[in-house]
């Protein structure tokens, strides 16, 4: 199971299996460039389950400006949203490991491991949440966020996808950007919110969270309203080196 989940927890690893997507900088460099400024790569790649079709290629890796530009702009819809057409959590990657979708992001993105015991009870382990620079040393103290919130995507273009689609957005692991494990304080503050309305409160993470959500909307075709889009455009402008490569969902 650790092998199959470790893909956020490690990125060092994650970058290595693609070296031609990450824009890396001189390590004499890095102490005189303002962390904003720092070069960085969001990317989406695949780890189907075994069996799985496999996915389309990963783009080449694009300015977050770019990327930005090729989000359609269109007026937000949120008719009919219900968080329950959005089913989660399902039984994750691996479902004879007692484990569901939720816990399975939690124990790929932990810093430390937790011991895991029957029915996937975590104990132990340490993580860092990237929105407000936080260090969690219990896994209650957690939550499991779509980067993209349900009510977000549903305005932007989920409202016309069918059960399963939905399904598959909530649960989305093939991508290590959809979910993200973060204090339950951070996720509460940010609720349904796009960068127009909130961004994390860590300033050094908004080159990556302006990257992933652009990623994560890519990757699912979904719309971006015209507030958001200046918001995202606004980010960029301190983030020269930031670039995003993803994969369109199956």
């Amino acid at each position: 199971m650790i092998t199959t989940l470790l893909r956020r927890g490690l990125p060092a690893l994650a970058l290595a299996t693609l070296p031609l997507l990450a824009t890396t900088l001189p390590a004499a460099a890095t102490p005189a460039v303002p962390a904003a400024e720092l070069p960085y790569t969001s990317y989406a790649p695949a780890r189907p389950a075994a069996g799985a079709p496999a996915a389309p290629a990963a783009r080449a890796p694009l300015p977050l400006f770019e990327a930005i530009d090729l989000i359609p702009v269109a007026e937000e819809r949120r008719e009919g949203y219900k968080r329950d057409l959005y089913k989660h959590w399902n039984r994750g990657l691996n479902a004879s490991d007692g484990c569901d979708t939720r816990r399975e992001v939690i124990l790929s993105e932990a810093r430390q491991a937790p011991a895991v015991a029957a029915g996937c009870k975590l104990t132990g382990g340490v993580w860092v949440s990237p929105y407000d620079d936080v260090t969690v040393t219990d896994a209650a103290g957690l939550d499991v966020d779509h980067f993209v919130p349900l009510a977000e995507v549903h305005d932007s273009g989920g409202y016309a996808w069918d059960a399963a689609r939905r399904e598959a957005y909530a649960n989305d692991q093939v991508s290590p950007v959809t979910l993200i494990a973060v204090t339950a304080k951070s996720n509460r503050s940010k609720s349904d919110k796009d960068p127009a309305q909130w961004l994390p409160p860590a300033g050094g993470y908004h080159c990556e969270y302006a990257a992933q959500w652009a990623a994560t909307k890519l990757r699912w075709d979904l719309d971006a309203d015209a507030a958001e889009r200046q918001a995202l455009l606004g980010v960029a402008e301190d983030c020269p080196n930031t670039t995003v490569v993803y994969e369109p969902a199956l």
